[in-house]
């Protein structure tokens, strides 16, 4: 699984100039109530919102995403038999 970088995104945003959650709205077209919530780490973007996001900072998308361990990845999936 991958989750957003909250702080590598707060970065890249500031150096674009973007120091706000309304800056980073503005520049992203996400609606204000999400960027703030995105903004803080409260959230995950959805996928348009993470590819919005990218695409604004011209980025790869996994520049802006840390891979998060799932322990349940050693099992099989619900319904597989062995």
């Amino acid at each position: 699984m991958r989750r957003l970088n909250v702080t590598r995104l707060r970065e890249i945003a500031q150096r674009h100039g973007d120091k706000t959650p309304y800056a980073f709205a503005k520049r992203t077209g996400i609606s204000t109530s999400s960027a703030y919530r995105i903004h803080s780490g409260e959230t995950q973007p959805d996928l348009i919102n993470a590819l919005r996001i990218a695409d604004a900072y011209d980025l790869d998308i996994r520049t802006l995403m840390d891979r998060e361990d799932d322990d349940a990845t050693d099992e099989e999936p619900a319904g597989v038999a062995a």
